[in-house]
């Protein structure tokens, strides 16, 4: 089952967990190619997710996440095992740009103007050090304007159940301070997708559209706090007309 929207040109689209062919405990469509599943149940998730959104699966880029600030610009396919080591990907080409969550907190980006689109991989450690801001750049370097930028967040855990140490909460809010949050009983914690829509709005971006799901909440999405060994949801973001 996939979510998705439409918005002035820009298709955003994020995956829930069911649908596909992985096996527990990464049951069903899991899209990550990193977290012990089989290779093979991968690669026919991918192409089922790619299919049942109208993409061809070799116009889909991935990336190979490692919680950095990193922004990859992408002007060509990807052959398989060639996806860039970064956290943030940015393309003018009729491409679509995925980004693999489990709590982390997916920014999907789109000037449908410009025809430029970006996909931002936001955890804690990627917040902190500005991977948003950073997309946004990379995104303005080849035409786009951040007035202009549709930003949406797909599903992520909420700042009421993103516990962590005092310590930790007060480095991340130094950097990002709303992103400084407490867990629905009182302990310290972190609100990524209100650091995430705090940094974009200090980038100027103005249109913003924060997902109301919070994986550690909901069954039916990957949660790596809740399961540790777990699948990968994704996010997908590209330009096309509408087909509804």
């Amino acid at each position: 089952m996939i979510d998705r929207s439409f918005r002035d040109g820009a298709h955003f689209a994020s995956t829930t967990r069911w649908g596909g062919v992985s096996t527990s405990p990464y049951g069903e469509l899991n899209l990550g190619g990193a977290v012990g599943d089989s290779p093979e149940s991968v690669k026919q998730n991918r192409f089922f997710a790619a299919r049942e959104l109208g993409l061809d699966p070799a116009d889909v880029v991935w990336m190979n996440q490692v919680h950095g600030a990193g922004v990859a610009v992408v002007t060509e396919r990807q052959p398989d095992g060639t996806a860039p080591t970064v956290d943030a990907v940015v393309t003018d080409r009729p491409l679509a740009l995925a980004v693999l969550t489990a709590d982390c907190t997916p920014v999907l980006l789109a000037d449908p103007a410009a025809g430029v689109v970006g996909a931002a991989h936001a955890g804690r450690p990627g917040l902190a050090a500005g991977v948003v801001p950073a997309a946004v750049e990379a995104m303005r370097a080849l035409g786009a304007r951040p007035e202009r930028i549709i930003a949406v967040t797909g599903p992520a855990i909420c700042g009421r159940c993103y516990e962590v140490p005092a310590e930790l909460r007060a480095e991340v809010a130094a950097a990002v301070p709303a992103a400084h949050a407490e867990t629905s009983w009182g302990t310290p914690a972190l609100d990524v997708p209100a650091g995430v829509a705090a940094q974009l709005a200090a980038a100027g971006v103005r249109q913003v559209e924060l997902s109301s799901v919070c994986t550690l909440e909901s069954p039916d999405h990957y949660s790596y706090r809740r399961e540790q060994r777990t699948g990968r949801l994704a996010g997908y973001v590209w330009l096309g007309p509408s087909h509804s």
